[in-house]
């Protein structure tokens, strides 16, 4: 199957991304060809983009999307052509019309689920499910630090706090974005374009801290995270939207309260498809209760896609952001 892609050979700025034309390869054993209805961009996509994560030139870029099965291949039992789908996790190049990838990590839609809402939140609704219930296990009445609680990814956390009975202390950059996460569910949030994030933390919790800060910004909010955090309580990086955390000290971690410390990712959370099928039942499952509801601030088409990347590095998005293939 022919379809447009984007596609880099060097790393840079969003000029690098290129749109081609490409074959979507008839589906392998174990594969199938999805038809992609709508693309998630995530800050992810950005690291691949500039070099800052990893990977052989040229490639794709992308890592989640919905639409329609076109083809299955041999051995898959899970999905049959026209099933609504979608995925979180894939090898890099969901910037696509249409693509074959593994069939293990894609997972049937919901009725209650529409394609552009689904490619928004599969990704970042999974890292607020491996974050919350996985990687610090939230029980209800904890008050906790998520930083960027206005971005895509904030916003479902809001709501999934609000969910677990938890106050969420959000962060944001104005007062607009502060409004927006405690209209998605945040209990407090800290503009900290205004406040001290560290001071406001000590003030709302009557002085005892958090025990988690779940952090995706990196290097500018780390300190203000150790900060934050109880005696023995448990800093989660889960990202780095300022860049990375460099040159970390480890007796900080013993000077500012014995913590814990841990950098977790998706792909060890959801290694296989029994374990993806249940992060993804929880997520969907509050959805269909209507406990979580997407917020898409921003629609691109597939070949605005460096329009879409100067977006979301400025912060001048809300929400989460679509791409749509023509």
């Amino acid at each position: 199957m022919q379809t447009e892609a984007i596609r880099i050979t060097r790393h840079g700025g969003p000029e690098v991304m290129e749109m081609v034309s490409q074959n979507a390869p008839d589906p392998a054993e174990g594969e199938v060809v999805i038809e992609q209805k709508a693309i998630g961009l995530n800050f992810i996509d950005i690291y691949f983009r500039t070099g800052l994560y990893k990977h052989p030139l040229p490639h794709g870029l992308g890592f989640e999307a919905a639409g329609r099965v076109a083809a299955v291949g041999s051995g898959v039992t899970h999905l049959k052509a026209g099933d609504r789908v979608a995925y979180a996790q894939s090898p890099l190049g969901a910037y696509a019309g249409a693509r074959t990838m593994p069939a293990w990590q894609v997972v049937k839609l919901p009725r209650s689920v529409d394609f552009e809402s689904a490619a928004a939140m599969m990704l970042k609704g999974l890292t607020v499910q491996y974050l919350f219930r996985q990687t610090y296990r939230l029980q209800g009445g904890e008050t906790i630090l998520f930083h960027a609680a206005a971005g895509g990814v904030g916003l479902i956390a809001c709501q999934w706090a609000r969910a677990l009975g938890v106050r969420l202390i959000g962060t944001a950059s104005s007062p607009e974005k502060a409004e927006l996460a405690k209209r998605h569910g945040a209990w407090q949030v800290i503009d900290y374009s205004r406040d001290d994030i560290a001071k406001k933390v000590l003030e709302l919790t009557d002085g005892r801290k958090v025990p988690v800060v779940y952090d995706g910004v990196g290097k500018s909010t780390w300190l203000a995270s150790l900060d934050c955090l109880q005696p023995r309580g448990l800093m989660v990086s889960f990202g780095n939207a300022s860049g990375p955390v460099e040159g970390v000290n480890l007796g900080i971690l013993a000077a500012k309260g014995s913590l814990y410390l841990t950098r977790p990712s998706i792909t060890d959370y959801t290694p296989t498809r029994q374990k993806l099928g249940a992060a993804a039942k929880d997520l969907f499952d509050l959805v269909s209760k209507g406990k979580i509801r997407m917020e898409i601030g921003q629609r691109f088409a597939l070949r605005d896609a460096g329009k879409a990347h100067e977006a979301l590095a400025s912060r001048q998005t809300t929400g989460a952001t679509v791409l749509l293939p023509e």
